[in-house]
């Protein structure tokens, strides 16, 4: 029988409920076995944008999905040398599971709409199945530029993977500004993520997302 992986990238800065809600939804529409998260490398520059360290992310991404089956953390693209391509994530994941496994590769409306734009986009889309999480009764814009590059029949693949999932109005931006504002982040982030952003000083207005 085979395995059906999917594989779902982000910074995470920092994960919440929108993010495991969307991805659950994801996996019980298309008998997912395994998600694997998979937070981004965090860049100097990136850093004294807002975004937490690596360490940081990847601990609070492990202690959202602590004791769920479903889910499983890597540090694949958060510990990756150079840019992490997602490309080069999918070739990692085919040649570590098994010949048989389905890899699915999670990403927003917003994504799909760049997907041209991403490096080895053909190659991509010939290696592992896309899915597009959609706010339901969305429409998806043109992708006129991406047919261009990997043609109609796999651009018509793409659009029949665009799932509806959960209208889940929370954002990361918008958890960071209350941590900021001294304002509760509670039914937001799962409540040891809540309880490590606190400990650790994250976010907050006189701290520096890159305390360790």
């Amino acid at each position: 029988m085979t395995t059906r992986v999917a594989l779902y990238g982000g910074s995470f800065n920092p994960v919440h409920h929108g993010h495991l809600i969307i991805a659950r939804s994801i996996a019980e529409a298309l008998d997912i076995d395994q998600v694997v998260l998979l937070p981004s490398h965090a860049p100097p520059h990136k850093l004294a944008q807002g975004l937490a360290k690596t360490e940081h992310r990847m601990a609070m991404v492990r202690l959202a999905v602590m004791n769920d089956p479903l889910f499983s953390v890597s540090d694949h693209d958060a510990t990756c040398v150079g840019p992490s391509y997602t490309v080069k994530t999918i070739e990692h994941f085919k040649s570590a599971l098994p010949d048989d496994a389905e890899i699915v590769w999670i990403v927003g409306a917003d994504s799909l709409l760049e997907l041209h734009t991403w490096y080895q986009v053909a190659k991509l889309v010939a290696n592992c199945r896309i899915v597009t999480a959609n706010r339901p009764g969305s429409a998806i814009g043109s992708l006129d530029a991406l047919e261009a590059m990997i043609g109609k029949e796999a651009t018509r693949r793409l659009l029949d993977d665009v799932v509806d999932t959960p209208h889940i109005d929370i954002s990361s931006t918008q958890i960071r500004n209350r941590v900021k504002g001294n304002r509760s982040i509670r039914y937001l982030v799962p409540s040891n993520v809540e309880e490590y952003i606190r400990q650790h000083g994250l976010y907050a207005a006189n701290q520096t997302t890159g305390t360790s």
